[in-house]
């Protein structure tokens, strides 16, 4: 299997899906030969590599780009990641995007919207909230791909994902 460094950034609401999808595109990128995939899950991240998180929205965008640098070092390295994290400001997200592209080349960051009604998030995670830092969470403009988690199952959403780093050569079979 050839492939380049890559980032897949599992944007959406706590609950919606990120985490679990990005677990079912990492065992079928597994399958397809590429083994060097690391996850990067925000809250995992968040608790191992530093203290002092807080909830506003500076904090929230500081968050995101410590996983967004962590990120862009893999991906300049040739390692493919994948970040599952609400990150809900386009700022800061399209800040890892100008990280992770100018290091690793243009289209090496891919947008993943992990898109589920907020109803549907609050009954899939009761205790977590469907917005962070008291702040509306701002979905992508243009997501490379939008996944409907309410519609589709986990299997037919890290299928899309697949098939779009297929299309653009991301990864080769």
């Amino acid at each position: 299997m050839k492939h380049r460094g890559f980032t897949l950034w599992f944007t959406g609401l706590s609950g919606s899906g990120k985490t679990t999808v990005s677990n079912r595109v990492h065992l079928r990128l597994q399958e397809m030969g590429v083994t060097n995939v690391e996850i990067l899950d925000g809250e995992a991240v968040m608790r191992h590599l530093y203290d002092g998180h807080g909830f506003t929205r500076e904090d929230v965008n500081r968050d995101t780009l410590r996983i967004g640098w962590v990120a862009h070092l893999l991906a300049r390295n040739g390692v493919p990641s994948l970040v599952a994290a609400v990150s809900p400001f386009r700022e800061s997200r399209d800040e890892v995007r100008s990280m992770v592209e100018h290091a690793s080349g243009p289209g090496s960051f891919v947008e993943v919207h992990v898109d589920c009604p907020p109803e549907v998030c609050r009954e899939r995670n009761p205790g977590g909230p469907a917005e962070d830092a008291g702040e509306p969470y701002e979905p992508p403009h243009h997501p490379e791909v939008l996944l409907k988690t309410d519609s589709s199952t986990p299997d037919e959403c890290a299928e899309r994902v697949i098939e779009f780093l297929t299309e653009k050569g991301l990864v080769t079979p």
